[in-house]
């Protein structure tokens, strides 16, 4: 296991799913859409598309039995790190997931910070080189990275993958890419990170 825990406020002080919820709404409450620039208002759009998202997520799912086992199996504290932005779509269609899987046991402690506010951070974890959101890098209680996921499911990424090798615009593979998410409703999501934690376990019986 690799030793890539940052034990500094930054990460230790993170936000919790609440209080990320809580800076998402005022943000998106607050904004004053006359003073903004092209982009910071399709960002706007966009960080009140994801609240829709996530508030429809918080409200509809419930952990599969094989997911709440696997968590269930975790008897000593672990730190989840994720790496995010509430402007990012695909932030909104997993991060829910994840934080309520995270809340399934106490030994959990889940925390939020921003990438853009925290860049040498996230280019410690980065995806095929790019600074890929949301990402989840997973401690344990010594500082000792246990795994990491993001920023899509595997089928997710091969889709968007896909897309773009056919020559689709953005606005296209992203239209794709969130009827897959309604879809599939977090079960891949589920699968992997039940993997991971098997995997994870395998690994400390074996040391």
């Amino acid at each position: 296991m690799e030793q890539k825990f940052y034990p500094d406020k930054r990460v230790l002080d993170g936000m919790t799913y609440v209080q990320y919820l809580e800076m998402t709404r005022g943000e998106s409450a607050n904004l004053n859409i006359d003073n903004l620039s092209t982009e910071e208002k399709e960002r706007a759009e966009i960080k009140k598309l994801n609240i829709q998202r996530m508030t429809r997520i918080d409200k509809s799912y419930e952990p599969g039995i094989d997911i709440r086992d696997e968590v269930d199996k975790i008897t000593e504290d672990q730190f989840w790190m994720v790496i995010t932005e509430n402007w990012c779509g695909d932030s909104a269609q997993n991060l829910p997931y994840i934080a309520k899987i995270a809340s399934l046991n106490e030994n959990i402690d889940l925390r939020i910070i921003l990438r853009d506010s925290n860049p040498d951070i996230m280019d410690h974890y980065l995806t095929n080189d790019t600074r890929s959101i949301p990402k989840l890098v997973v401690f344990d209680e010594d500082g000792n990275e246990l795994f990491r996921w993001g920023a899509r499911p595997e089928s997710a990424q091969r889709l968007v993958t896909d897309l773009k090798a056919q020559g689709f615009d953005k606005k296209y593979f992203l239209e794709k890419l969130h009827s897959w998410y309604a879809r599939n409703r977090g079960t891949d999501l589920e699968k992997e990170i039940i993997t991971l934690l098997k995997n994870t376990s395998l690994i400390k019986k074996s040391i």
